[in-house]
């Protein structure tokens, strides 16, 4: 089974099982990891499921798009490996996909 790892704030790793056609946030919310809120339920109009990309998996997730790009400027933690994780579709090519969740803003 595919899957993806999940660094939680305090700096725990979480290997999540991950199902081609759900998004990275839909993956850790249904894992019970709560800190990452995901206040608009993946439609792309808040912040709040921000992730950061391990570097070697950037090209895999491919960047953000223009309306998440806005987004990520509001954040304090915006970095250029930032993605919102309700904007990255999970296919079997991110198998073993990286991702640690942002400190809240």
């Amino acid at each position: 089974m595919a899957s993806i790892t999940v660094i939680t704030r305090d700096g725990t790793s979480h290997s999540l099982p991950a199902t081609p056609g759900m998004s990275v946030m839909e993956i850790i919310k249904d894992a019970g990891i709560s800190e990452l809120l995901a206040l608009c339920g993946g439609c792309c109009s808040c912040a709040t499921c921000h992730v950061h990309v391990a570097e070697g998996d950037m090209a895999r997730a491919g960047p953000a798009n223009a309306d998440e790009a806005d987004l990520l400027d509001s954040s304090d933690h915006n970095q250029p490996n930032s993605r919102l994780s309700c904007q990255i579709a999970f296919t079997a090519a991110l198998d073993g996909l990286t991702v640690t969740i942002a400190p809240e803003d």
